[in-house]
């Protein structure tokens, strides 16, 4: 067995908190491996400044962008690229979208299902979501951003029938918000999952967000 990768997440509210790059600057030497934030909440200089800092410390940079329109995915990838993401996740999958993310090297994992709302809701049958997943790994995507526990029907079902039918990495974002979530996740394996606002309202052991991403990394190898 693997252990998911955790994405932490410099975000509450599906937002990127406004000092992410003093937060990032006291977790750099945690154990996560991955660090993410969002399209919105920081001006695009501080954005780069954030990335910068990120990859200065040898982790891996995520984009999130939680944006539904080609319009506005595409303006999402834009800004992933303007400082060499590793990763962009979220937005609906459009051709244009993964074109341009393959042009610029960035890998794409793009929402499924109806994604509604910010902070995001995910509605739809789990039976289509699997379906839309394997035309999307078809068109070439290198993952999915599946919003396992922001789902409106039965969460534990959709992440344990997605990881399982889908042959693609899958990170389980949202809402991963308690040990017994985490318990669920090293159980069905996905590749990864992001923690965010969680960290920021203490959910996890520890008085601070890197005790708390260290307490979560320990778990995750137990």
């Amino acid at each position: 067995m693997s252990a998911p990768e955790l994405i932490v997440m410099l975000t509450l509210d599906d937002r990127t908190v406004r000092n992410a790059p003093e937060v990032f600057e006291k977790c750099k030497d945690s154990k996560a491996k991955y660090f993410g934030f969002k399209e919105e909440g920081l001006p695009l200089s501080k954005m780069i400044r954030l990335y910068n800092s990120i990859k200065a410390a040898g982790k891996a940079a995520v984009l999130e962008v939680v944006a539904y329109t080609e319009y506005e995915g595409l303006a999402g990838a834009k800004i992933a690229a303007e400082f060499g993401c590793d990763i962009l996740m979220g937005t609906m999958y459009h051709d244009s979208i993964r074109d341009y993310c393959k042009e610029k090297g960035i890998k794409y994992m793009p929402f499924v299902g109806d994604v509604i709302e910010r902070p995001s809701v995910l509605e739809g049958s789990i039976e289509d979501m699997i379906a839309e997943a394997k035309a999307c790994i078809e068109k070439g995507v290198d993952g999915f951003d599946l919003l396992g526990y922001r789902y409106t029907d039965d969460a534990h079902e959709l992440i344990r029938r997605f990881v399982c039918e889908v042959d693609a990495p899958v990170c389980i974002a949202g809402s991963v918000d308690s040990y017994e979530r985490l318990d669920e996740l090293k159980d069905i394996e996905p590749w990864s999952f992001t923690i965010g606002s969680a960290f920021f309202n203490n959910c996890f052991d520890g008085c601070t967000i890197c005790e708390q991403i260290n307490a979560v990394c320990d778990y995750l190898d137990q």
